[in-house]
């Protein structure tokens, strides 16, 4: 077998991994780079490989990040199976067409004011490649073996991560390599703890928090008191969520402080992500995988005012708070929450709140580091509202929570490949690993290729 890191290498985006195994090409994760602009340049770039020449590929889960740059892959010549669980299946048929959707229209933006260099401003791609690409989905079982082809088998297990969210473990030739995705944490409020995994030859595994510890303080605690703040100040509270995750775990979280009265319970709370209100009904679909009963399922409809349309959009950056505004999308790099920034950011009564990880180049990024002014559509907004972090309603592991799973290996792996974070933090990652578990452990350039044998 040969492995080549095509993504997620010295970065948390972009995951795509090229593994050659039984005379197929089998690409893990699909997806798009995301912050600094020469990341982002690399999506416009042509594959190092012909994607008609691709057999299949398996998805870890529906993040953007891993699944987002399937509809340029299919529109390049792709037509294999894209296989993955049937959640990330469903999640994908919604993410999919949003993300062709932003790219679209952050180009007829940019050709309406003019901001862009290029005449005409193009999308990366459009929804009828989005359409093309869920085609192409083939959804599968957790845990039950499927071929791939000779010699070659697939299984899937639960990581925790999101909904739907896999390990992707691979056979072939008597090596087995498993692909870590995205690693859950094991006392999530909403998704069970990730299924251990106990023999790899090779691992590939995640590092987004490698070098870092989410706070054991109850986030309720720090959410509540940032609520009560922003109350009193009569203030606007944006949070900028994923829309499949973090959107559901915030609304759950406001569900409890309103019903314990940690906050008031006339604080009126938004929730503006189409994306984020589909993704939300797919969980009544699938009740065995996630900690909520039917009652806690519903109760995340209700928590919200839930807004669709682009006018009641507009509407809202028209009102004055306290209120509450979720919208994605979560590092701020697009979709409906940059226009809410555009509005709110320069008051100093309002807060602005990130409860997950920011990529560098991102105006989440920029906002944590101290920004005193982000760039929105070829203008820079003042950012004079509070800036605000939960870090601890992260859905990634962090070292030692990922130092735990390791440890159900009943051997080290041959060779382990730490991906999917920061060079700070990919590198403290093998540091940890191999100060804690003495394994074999490197973290690869992008589009190394590695022999597996």
């Amino acid at each position: 077998m040969k492995l080549t890191f095509m993504g997620a290498t010295g970065t948390v985006t972009g995951s795509k991994y090229l593994l050659e195994a039984g005379g197929q090409q089998i690409m893990i994760d699909c997806g798009l780079f995301q912050g600094l602009k020469q990341l982002r340049l690399k999506n416009w770039a042509p594959l190092p490989v012909d994607a008609g020449s691709i057999h299949s590929i398996i998805l870890t889960h529906a993040h953007i990040d891993h699944s987002g740059y399937l509809p340029l892959l299919v529109k390049h010549g792709f037509s294999g199976n894209i296989y993955c669980s049937h959640a990330t299946a469903d999640l994908c048929k919604i993410l999919l067409p949003d993300s062709a959707h932003l790219h679209e229209e952050e180009a007829a933006f940019a050709n309406r004011r003019g901001f862009s260099k290029h005449k005409p401003a193009l999308p990366l791609y459009t929804q009828e490649d989005a359409a093309e690409a869920i085609k192409l989905l083939t959804p599968i079982e957790m845990e039950r073996e499927i071929q791939l082809g000779s010699d070659v088998t697939l299984t899937l297990y639960a990581s925790g991560h999101i909904l739907g969210a896999s390990f992707v473990q691979i056979r072939h030739a008597q090596k087995t390599i498993v692909f870590s995705g995205d690693i859950g944490r094991p006392n999530d409020v909403l998704m069970y703890p990730p299924a251990p995994i106990t023999h790899a030859d090779f691992l590939v595994v995640e590092s987004t928090y490698g070098n870092r510890l989410h706070s054991p303080e109850d986030p309720k605690i720090k959410l509540a008191n940032i609520i009560q703040h922003a109350y009193q100040r009569k203030g606007v509270i944006v949070v900028p969520v994923f829309a499949v995750g973090r959107a559901q775990e915030l609304l759950y979280y406001i569900h409890m402080l309103k019903a314990s009265g940690m906050i008031p319970e006339d604080i009126p709370v938004y929730l503006n992500s189409p994306m984020a209100v589909e993704a939300t009904e797919i969980y009544h679909h699938y009740p065995t995988l996630h900690r909520l009963n039917q009652s806690q399922t519903e109760v995340l409809f209700r928590t919200a005012h839930l807004v669709n349309s682009i006018e009641e959009s507009k509407r809202l950056n028209t009102l004055d708070g306290p209120m509450i505004i979720l919208s994605a999308s979560g590092m701020a790099s697009g979709g409906r929450v940059v226009h809410h920034l555009k509005q709110f950011a320069p008051n100093p009564r309002n807060t602005i709140l990130f409860v997950g990880f920011q990529a560098a180049g991102t105006r989440g990024y920029a906002m944590l580091d101290g920004a005193k002014s982000i760039k929105i559509h070829g203008e820079y907004v003042p950012v004079r509202a509070r800036v605000e972090s939960i870090s601890n309603l992260s859905a990634h592991a962090d070292y030692m929570e990922i130092l735990e799973w390791l440890k159900g290996f009943d051997q080290p792996p041959r060779q382990t490949f730490v991906t999917h974070g920061e060079p700070v933090a990919a590198d403290a990652m093998r540091m940890h690993i191999k100060e804690a578990l003495q394994w074999e452990v490197t973290v690869p350039e992008y589009l190394q290729t590695v022999t597996l044998d």
